[in-house]
This record gives C-alpha cells, sequence and structure tokens, in this order.
C-alpha cells in the first residue's frame, strides 16, 4: 500500500500546484480593469501591419474593414505585405486605394518570413505605434480608435488585445473557441499579475521606438514563430510593467477556428515551438508543471485499469481541473459575450488532456507546416 501511496501524493502535489495556478489566473484577469475609450480626440500616427501570404480568400475583408476605422487618415498608415503568395492576393491589395504594398523578395529560404515582412514593414512606417493584425481577421470600426486611446491614457510599450474565434461551423470549432478563450484569458491574466507570458500578434500594439530598443526580433528571428510572444516577453524584460491588456469589446479582432485536426495541430505545433526559446523560467516551469498535471490524470485512468483507486483519483483530479477552468472562464466568456460555449466544458476538458500531453512533446521537436512551407 505505500508504494501505492506514492504516485497519489504526486498526483495531489501536482493537482494543488494546478488549482493554485488557476487561481492566479482568475486574479489576474480581474485585476484588468474594463477600460472606457476617452472622448479625448485620438492624436497618435499609427502603421497598421499586415503580412500576407495566400489570403485571395478572405484578404479584401480585412482591408475594408481596416478602410472603414473611425480613426482621423491623416495619421493612419496601413502597410501589407505580400509574403511570397502563389495566388492572387497582391492584385486584391493593389485593387484598394489608402494601402502601401511592400512585396518580399529573398533571394534565400528564411525560416521566419513572418518576422521578415513585419521587420521590413516597420523599417518604412512612419507611425508612432505599431498595430500588427492578421489577413483573415475582422475588426469593429471602432478597434484602432480604442487601441490608441488606451495607449494615450496609459502610456503602455506594448498594448495586448483580445482575439476570439467566430462562425463556427462544427463541435470541433466550438471546442477550438472555448479553448482559444482560455488561451487569451492566461495571456491576459498574466499581464494583470504583472508577469506577461503570452499575447497574439493579429491584435497586437507596440512603440516603433520601443521595439528598435529591444532589438527588435534580434535573437529570436531564426525561429518560425514567436513575433509576438516572444516579442512580449523582451518587452516585460525591458519595460517591466508598461504592458497592457486592453479589456474592451470594441478591442476585439475576430478570426477563425481551424476546420480539421491536421490545420488544428499544425497550429499549436507552431505556437508551442516558441517555448524553446523562452528566457522566463518562471513561465518554463508553469507549463511544465501544466503538463505534468495532465500527464498524471492520463496516468492514473490508464493505472486504474488495473487498480481501481488509481481511476478514482483520476476522476477527483478532472472534476476538480473542470471546476477551476470554469470559474475561469465564467469571467471571460462573459467578456467576449460567449457564455454559451461552457456548455462545452466537460468534453473539452477530457479532449485537453490528450492534446495538452501531445503538443508538449511534438511542439519542441521537429517540423510542421505553415502557410504551405514547411518550418522547424
Amino acid at each position: 500500500m505505500e508504494i501505492l501511496n506514492v504516485p497519489n501524493y504526486f498526483s495531489a502535489i501536482l493537482t494543488i500546484n494546478y488549482v493554485l495556478v488557476v487561481v492566479t489566473f482568475i486574479r489576474g484577469w480581474h485585476k484588468l480593469m474594463p477600460y472606457k475609450v476617452s472622448t479625448k480626440k485620438c492624436t497618435t500616427p499609427v502603421s497598421v501591419i499586415v503580412a500576407a501570404r495566400n489570403e485571395a480568400g478572405s484578404i479584401s475583408h480585412t482591408i475594408e474593414d481596416l478602410l472603414a476605422q473611425d480613426y482621423d487618415r491623416a495619421l493612419l498608415e496601413i502597410i501589407f505585405i505580400d509574403d511570397h503568395s502563389t495566388d492572387n492576393t497582391v492584385e486584391i491589395i493593389t485593387g484598394y486605394k489608402d494601402i502601401k504594398l511592400i512585396i518580399l523578395n529573398e533571394d534565400k529560404a528564411l525560416n521566419s518570413y513572418k518576422k521578415k515582412a513585419i521587420q521590413t514593414a516597420i523599417s518604412g512606417a512612419t507611425g508612432k505605434l505599431i498595430v500588427t493584425t492578421d489577413a483573415d481577421c475582422r475588426m469593429g470600426p471602432d478597434w484602432l480608435k480604442t487601441i490608441v486611446s488606451y495607449y494615450e491614457e496609459h502610456d503602455y510599450k506594448m498594448i495586448s488585445s483580445p482575439v476570439v474565434y467566430f462562425k463556427e461551423q462544427s463541435f470541433f470549432e466550438r471546442a477550438q473557441a472555448l479553448e482559444f478563450l482560455y488561451l487569451i484569458g492566461l495571456g491576459a491574466s498574466t499581464i494583470g499579475n504583472g508577469k506577461p507570458s503570452t499575447c497574439n500578434g493579429a491584435n497586437l500594439a507596440y512603440e516603433r521606438d520601443a521595439f528598435y530598443e529591444v532589438g527588435g526580433f534580434k535573437g529570436i528571428d531564426d525561429l518560425a514563430s514567436g513575433d509576438d510572444e516572444l516579442l512580449l516577453h523582451k518587452m516585460a524584460a525591458r519595460y517591466g510593467k508598461k504592458i497592457g491588456f486592453l479589456r474592451n469589446y470594441d478591442a476585439m479582432v475576430y478570426t477563425f477556428a481551424k476546420p480539421n485536426m491536421s490545420e488544428f495541430i499544425q497550429q499549436r505545433k507552431r505556437w508551442a515551438s516558441k517555448s524553446t526559446r523562452y528566457k522566463n523560467k518562471s513561465i518554463i516551469v508553469l507549463g511544465v508543471f501544466v503538463w505534468l498535471f495532465n500527464l498524471s490524470i492520463l496516468a492514473n485512468v490508464v493505472a486504474g485499469l488495473f487498480v481501481g483507486l488509481f481511476f478514482k483519483v483520476a476522476l477527483v483530479q478532472l472534476l476538480i481541473k473542470i471546476v477551476f477552468e470554469f470559474l475561469f472562464l465564467w469571467d471571460v466568456t462573459r467578456f467576449a459575450k460567449r457564455r454559451e460555449l461552457l456548455a462545452l466544458m466537460p468534453a473539452l476538458s477530457l479532449m485537453h488532456i490528450l492534446y495538452i500531453i501531445f503538443i508538449g512533446v511534438a511542439g519542441n521537436s521537429g517540423k510542421y507546416n505553415w502557410k504551405g512551407r514547411m518550418v522547424k
């Protein structure tokens, strides 16, 4: 019996740690005060930068949303960088006025074309504030005004804003929408706690001068991903609490979930690959604890096939996981106006265990496909 108690003690320690982690997420989210846009007119010159590759099917919607922004046109510059598209993306962009187009021409293969594209655009940008989004995203007319108002009021060096999925067509896509809200809430909460860990380049703003002061993408430019999260870490290391999360519904950007498992896995492998360059050891430790907690649940389920006690331990762990994640997502889904997604919590929690274990390994080894390229 003493031998059986050892894994149970280990499971208990991991479960307690996971509960404490989620509680810190809840606390961090509540530290972020909802932002009300100032009535004062914005005066900051802004460069909106969008890297695009083979986005002919959706890019026109993004362009039209950007052109419809309620922002002084004399202060707004919209830059698209075409990253070697093989469809008619370039032709679509050139069909619009007031859009600056840069065509990326590299005579050698790169591992990170997106960072090269963004860096190239920033080098020629005139705006004091750089705002990045993706070529398949949608946003409301007050999106940019809300971000800049927040920037002018708080003088942040970098601002992370919310990204959500929309127009889901299946259970799989709705499950992604809920899981993605967890990731967005997690990133926001760590900023609220003063320890930024993650953000999303589909809705990110930072000072042009600050980008150069931290060395831009230098040191991370050989990695395909990380134009958002790894840059956030560099900014946080340099500027401390000068990082903000914009908790305002009008600042939200909308994008699409992956339609199938293959594309989802490739996307998440790309995201997880960034962890190989984390310099903040506390973020690495946090990730390891979460991975081990989920692994312990699966291990207890397997052991429960032979010894019933382990299955009971796994069941308790799963129930605790569901309850505390539900408490966290209760507030995050209310902010996103997607409370109905919480009905997926039991199923998502089961799927999430397998996903975390797999991605924790696959994301830190091998290659993945991104925009038709195989990258490391």
